[in-house]
């Protein structure tokens, strides 16, 4: 069972999360109709498209991490490669997924309400090129 999602981009370790959703990719299609043939589409794959990242946590003492990162990568645009590891309560990596040519798109601070009791989190949202699954 994982217990959180350890990431890093480039050299630099941006913590632990506690959720991280978007994890996949979509092979495109292209459908071609052969004329005289009416039993069948062609189904030719085209291209893959990766979704997007998001991981979220409470904010902490890594926050600064995230927005000093963000804001280097401001300064001049440079994707990097990035590594989620899915870790147990033990800290052992249960699967490691690296990402290629990944550039942050958004980050979300929390929402400051006195009227909510909510735990105040962030969420990063990662733009990439593909990924390749190990376990270390």
């Amino acid at each position: 069972m994982t217990a959180c999602w350890s990431v890093d981009v480039g050299e630099q370790n941006l913590g632990a999360f506690i959720t991280c959703d978007g994890l996949g990719m979509e092979l495109v299609m292209e459908q071609r109709e052969e004329g005289g043939n009416n039993s069948f589409v062609w189904q030719l794959p085209t291209r893959i498209k990766y979704s997007n990242i998001k991981l979220s946590r409470p904010i902490c003492q890594d926050t600064d991490k995230v927005v000093a990162w963000i804001n280097s990568i401001l300064q001049q645009t440079r994707p990097v490669t990035a590594t989620i590891r899915a870790l147990t309560a033990e800290k052992t990596p249960v699967a490691v997924w690296t990402l290629q040519g990944v550039i942050p798109i958004r980050w979300t601070g929390p929402s400051l309400s006195t009227d909510s009791p909510k735990v105040a989190t962030e969420t990063i949202e990662l733009a990439h090129h593909g990924f390749t699954v190990g376990r270390t």
